[in-house]
């Protein structure tokens, strides 16, 4: 199983039409949401994604991701629950 890549940072560039958190347009957010999306589908995407990306939002992305990974949960939704203890 491939772990979706939102972060939690759900706010599209009004240019790009990308997601600034994960990089992902509207139509890939559906696409891994469909049960017949393949594992080799959602690595490729996973690759994509990060070409899209450059600097402190690659940077953040990929620990948010492998922090999301592990624990499963987003960094980003961990420090909202810390929060809001």
């Amino acid at each position: 199983m491939i772990i979706s890549p939102c972060i939690s940072i759900c706010k599209t560039d009004p240019v790009t039409g990308y997601c600034y958190g994960c990089a992902r347009s509207e139509e890939e957010k559906k696409l891994w949401k469909e049960k017949s999306t393949s594992d080799e589908w959602k690595k490729n995407n996973i690759e994509q994604i990060q070409k899209r990306m450059n600097g402190w939002q690659l940077e953040s992305f990929k620990e948010s991701y492998e922090f999301k990974i592990k624990n499963g949960i987003s960094l980003f939704k961990k420090k909202n629950l810390n929060e809001n203890k």
